[in-house]
């Protein structure tokens, strides 16, 4: 099974440091969409690992977070009947929490691979924050950042963990590497 992890805000839809607390304020980052689209087409199966704290804050509720995601494959459905998000993994924890299944937590990744019977070891994952990298190399994934949403203000902390980590401009450009180096 070919598998890839994404992070959702900052690498599939536009991010905004206020929350994106409902469906109406969901918009994809451009050629986000297509990336996924590419993805399913190739044959891959494809997850997402996302912090949504703005539940915990009060922000949104679980109804409504799972209207955006029904927004986000009604979208991918419409460009291409076979596209869509095969699982997507949400921990509404706040960092001071300690739950293990925020990011950098394993706890998503881990559901991921109990929800596939899979290890998720030498995947690729896509994220735009220091969170995402931290998680997926804790989980022996394959770590790439994109510098929409959060990557440049990650990029601009010059964290030893980005260190050998290959950056994007966007989703669709770390897909695209991503299909050719697997032909």
């Amino acid at each position: 099974m070919k598998i890839i992890v994404l992070d959702r805000d900052g690498v599939i839809n536009e991010d905004s440091d206020a929350y994106i607390k409902h469906p109406d304020e969901w918009h994809p980052v451009a050629g986000s969409l297509e990336a996924i689209v590419k993805l399913k087409q190739a044959g891959w199966t494809v997850a997402v690992a996302t912090n949504q704290s703005g539940i915990k804050r009060g922000f949104y509720d679980h109804a409504t977070l799972s209207a955006m995601h029904q927004k986000l494959q009604s979208m991918l459905q419409a460009m291409d009947p076979v596209a869509q998000v095969d699982w997507i993994s949400f921990s509404p924890y706040l960092q001071d929490d300690g739950s293990t299944c925020r990011k950098p937590g394993t706890g998503m990744l881990q559901a991921i691979e109990n929800r596939f019977g899979v290890s998720l070891a030498g995947s690729p994952m896509v994220g735009d924050t220091l969170a995402d990298i931290k998680v997926a190399k804790a989980k022996n994934l394959t770590p790439y950042l994109v510098r929409s949403g959060k990557g440049e203000r990650t990029l601009a902390t010059q964290d030893p963990v980005l260190d050998g980590v290959p950056v994007f401009d966007s989703l669709l450009d770390a897909v695209t590497a991503i299909l050719e180096a697997d032909k």
